[in-house]
């Protein structure tokens, strides 16, 4: 083989790793059943992912420092109740990848207002940091999963499905 021939072959491998490389393993592909709605059972600390009413996955969940009872403020360390929806993802995430939930309504704000308080926000699915592993609720309001798992709902949950958050 000559070695123009071999400089060719090189380099089309390099750049087909090259181009391999290109996305970080964090973003999957998913092209299985649209996701339809997201449930998340804060009492048995569950997350589900179905479509229609089959259910395509579940995973165990941490939520923010004070569990019991809805978010009414900002700071409370309370996880939302009630039915909301994923309007916006954050690839740069603090937390791995995180889908946002979008709390607050304005029932939200109304309640938190009429408190003389905000009702607060930024409120996401997200990965954990590994100083977090293993910790029980230790969030200010968001729902968190592992880094894997984060990565599996972020391919799979498209903006706008809505998310049911029961006590």
């Amino acid at each position: 083989m000559n070695l123009t021939r071999r400089f060719a072959i090189f380099g089309a491998l390099g750049a087909l790793l090259a181009a391999c490389a290109g996305k970080p393993a964090r973003f999957l592909t998913y092209d299985g059943p649209e996701v339809t709605r997201v449930q998340v059972f804060k009492g048995q600390r569950i997350l589900q992912l179905l479509h229609n009413n089959q259910l395509l996955r579940q995973y165990d969940m941490e939520m923010g420092f004070a569990p019991e009872g809805h978010k009414v403020v900002e700071g409370d360390g309370r996880t939302p109740e009630g039915a909301y929806r994923i309007n916006r993802r954050n690839p740069n995430s603090r937390f791995h990848l995180s889908l946002g939930i979008s709390y607050p309504n304005a029932r939200d704000i109304a309640v938190a207002r009429a408190m003389g308080k905000s009702p607060g926000g930024d409120i996401f699915i997200h990965g954990t940091p590994e100083m977090y592993i293993g910790q029980p609720d230790w969030t200010w309001g968001c729902i968190a999963v592992t880094n894997a798992e984060i990565e599996e709902i972020y391919a799979m949950v498209r903006d706008g499905t809505p998310i049911f958050i029961y006590p």
